[in-house]
């Protein structure tokens, strides 16, 4: 099933949102590449990172959601792309296409099933001693995510979302394996943030422009609300404020910086 997402509404926590990817970057000590790829940039705001941090690359950002993109078309100096992340990882049996020197790829592969079989494609895609690197989510197992899926799955709500797009990701051992067997140098760890947030339904606001949220559009207007409503009670109770009104909201993050062997072929 198809959705669609809202730059404003994903960019309400664009600070906290933005922090891994500045904790990934950080760890990627490409020098001078010339082309530089962000698959599922989203509204934009961090492929500018990039584009800032390598001054003389083409940057590229590419992203599934036509909304997405145009929200992103603010930013000047980038070409921006509306693309499938999958598209990227395909084999080039010609080798037209030109090797890019570092991917990134930013809170994306979880919405793509079977992300792990992309990843000896996207290595193929870069240059020798080229860079890819990712960071996914792995809280899937926190309230946030089991309230919406155990609420999902009763009467009447069930039937209406079935086919919804649900994350996913693997942990932090199993990326580093497919990329060793790929010949490549890897650096793959975890982090668990604490975000503090506040207002009426903090909680309910961060997952609603991520990853509830094909969950929500899935729903049938006479429905939608009774399930918010629901939900947003399952979630304060699961992440209760403190007497200033504070919430604290862990996020369990999984990041891979992985280097391809220099002038040899992965297999």
């Amino acid at each position: 099933m198809s959705h669609t997402w809202d730059p404003d509404r994903y960019l309400a926590y664009a600070d906290e949102r933005g922090r891994p990817f500045v904790d990934l970057l950080a760890r990627v000590p490409a020098e001078n590449p010339r082309v530089v790829v962000d698959l599922g940039c989203g509204p934009g705001n961090l492929t500018a990172l990039l584009a800032d941090r390598w001054r003389s690359a083409a940057v590229t950002g590419v992203d599934s959601s036509p909304e997405m993109i145009e929200a992103a078309r603010a930013v000047v100096g980038i070409r921006w792309e509306v693309g499938d992340l999958r598209d990227w990882a395909r084999p080039d049996p010609l080798a037209l296409r030109e090797p890019i020197d570092v991917i990134v790829s930013n809170a994306t592969l979880q919405w793509v099933p079977d992300h792990l079989e992309l990843l000896p494609g996207l290595i193929e895609r870069l240059q020798p001693g080229g860079w890819l690197a990712f960071q996914v989510p792995g809280n899937f197992d926190e309230p946030s995510h089991t309230a919406r899926t155990d609420l999902a799955a009763r009467a009447p709500y069930a039937e209406h979302v079935r086919d919804a797009g649900v994350p996913t990701s693997r942990d932090p051992v199993d990326y580093a394996r497919v990329l060793l067997d790929l010949g490549c140098e890897v650096d793959a760890w975890e982090t668990t943030y604490l975000h503090v947030l506040t207002g009426a339904d903090p909680v309910f606001d961060w997952v609603s422009g991520t990853g509830a949220r094909p969950t929500l559009q899935a729903l049938p207007d006479d429905l939608r609300p009774l399930f918010e409503d629901e939900f947003k009670a399952l979630l304060r109770q699961a992440y209760p404020a403190d007497s200033a009104g504070r919430v604290v909201l862990p996020f369990r993050r999984i990041f891979v910086v992985a280097r391809k062997p220099q002038g040899v072929p992965v297999p």
